[in-house]
């Protein structure tokens, strides 16, 4: 008999056909407009997933607030939750292991990319940072099985778990701030994490800062600061194929902690970054310090300085936009275009002949051909000519799924200017 992770025996969603032929293309979400019939079904549970027909499409995590009220983790009966999520995390740490290289940081468990929808995972050398999105992984039964799995595939120092605000509103769970959920300090094989009620954010003689590296480049972090998880590792592999084109003087636009700048230090000659958060910019600092780079960081908003320095004639002969997600609702989209044709438009006017434009997108509903479009329309603007040296996505330990567009959501286009 199938049990959820209380030890009851699921009960029942029936979903419309409409739902029901999107599981069917490969998708995992159900939207709460295509439930049919979902009484009484306690938040976070498992359930079965049946079409109009009864026919089991398979089990899933239920949702009682998000209109996504069911996600898929299976698409047969789950006789044991707990033993299907240990060999998920399993099966996710080893997928790394064969295609994450020259790094010690990686995304180790991305959500629906992973099979575990709701549930992020990074790894920063010896500090793990842990991420529940959904009613289903923030409960405790689930929290432990995660949290003892991790402790022994990764064998980290410190699990930290980071929260959205606003994730967890939607999802009408607590409130709650950055903690630690596991030090090594503290913590024995026979010594359970300590409940949210013990837990602070840094306990004392518990490492929560540490260093990592990738691409040869070297990085400071601290697991409690900082935006998501800590750092943007989506974009690694994106950061070495922008060094193998940048020369001459650069230009890092929305910098953030200097992911791109850092790396265009080894190949250009003058590297200046920008963003508007100052504590992001005194990181950046520090990791330059770290590299012995050489990089002006300028604390600015970004419309406004590319629209000074095109007015002003500044010149380079790479510049990088990596912009926070314009668009995080379909709605947005229009406002999000306009702004991505602005800083590309900007970014064009000042680049010299030969120059290589990085330009990329994290918003999903921006599609690559909205982003190749607004780079077409900036283009014809500007008067310049544009080849495109790559099309790039996320890095590999962020895997994007046939079926589930959701999971592919980076764009990174990698051009040469004339």
């Amino acid at each position: 008999m199938q049990k959820d992770e209380h030890g009851n025996t699921p009960q029942t969603v029936l979903i419309s056909r409409r739902g029901a032929d999107r599981l069917r293309l490969g998708h995992v979400w159900v939207y709460r407009s295509d439930l049919i019939q979902a009484d009484g079904i306690s938040p976070g549970a498992l359930v079965t997933v049946q079409d109009l027909r009864k026919k089991v499409l398979g089990a899933a995590l239920y949702s009682t607030a998000s209109e996504i009220a069911v996600r898929m983790i299976s698409s047969k009966p789950v006789e044991n939750l707990e033993y299907l999520v240990r060999e998920r995390i399993r099966t996710a740490v080893a997928y790394r292991g064969r295609f994450v290289q020259n790094t010690n940081a990686y995304r180790v468990i991305f959500s629906e990319g992973d099979c575990l929808p709701g549930l992020i995972v990074d790894r920063y050398n010896d500090i793990v940072s842990v991420q529940a999105l959904t009613q289903a992984m923030d409960a405790d039964p689930m929290r432990a099985t995660v949290l003892s799995e991790l402790q022994a595939t990764l064998s980290p120092t410190t699990i930290v778990e980071r929260v959205d605000p606003r994730v967890r509103r939607l999802e009408q769970l607590p409130e709650k701030d950055p903690a630690v959920i596991f030090s090594d300090a503290h913590n024995s094989a026979n010594q359970p994490a300590p409940s949210e009620t013990e837990e602070s954010a840094a306990p004392a003689g518990v490492k929560t800062t540490t260093e990592f590296h990738m691409n040869g480049v070297r990085f400071v972090f601290d697991a409690l600061a900082g935006q998501k998880t800590g750092a943007f590792l989506d974009q690694r592999e994106n950061y070495a194929a922008a060094a193998q084109y940048a020369r001459g003087e650069a230009l890092d636009v929305f910098c953030y902690q200097g992911g791109f700048a850092l790396h265009l230090a080894r190949t250009c000659e003058k590297v200046t970054g920008v963003d508007s958060s100052r504590p992001a910019l005194e990181v950046a600092e520090q990791n330059a310090a770290l590299n012995g780079s050489e990089i002006e960081w300028i604390e600015a908003n970004a419309f406004d300085l590319l629209r000074d320095y095109s007015d002003a004639n500044h010149k380079y002969d790479c510049i990088v936009l990596d912009p926070p997600a314009f668009a995080k609702s379909r709605r947005e989209l229009p406002t999000a275009l306009r702004g991505y044709k602005e800083v590309n438009l900007r970014a064009l006017k000042m680049l010299r002949p030969g120059g290589i434009l990085v330009t990329c997108s994290c918003s999903y509903h921006v599609s690559p051909a909205d982003l190749l479009d607004v780079l077409s329309s900036a283009a014809q603007d500007s008067h310049r000519i544009i080849r495109i040296l790559e099309n790039r996505g996320q890095s590999k330990d962020h895997p994007s799924i046939l079926g589930i567009p959701e999971t592919a959501y980076l764009k990174c286009v990698v051009a040469h200017v004339s």
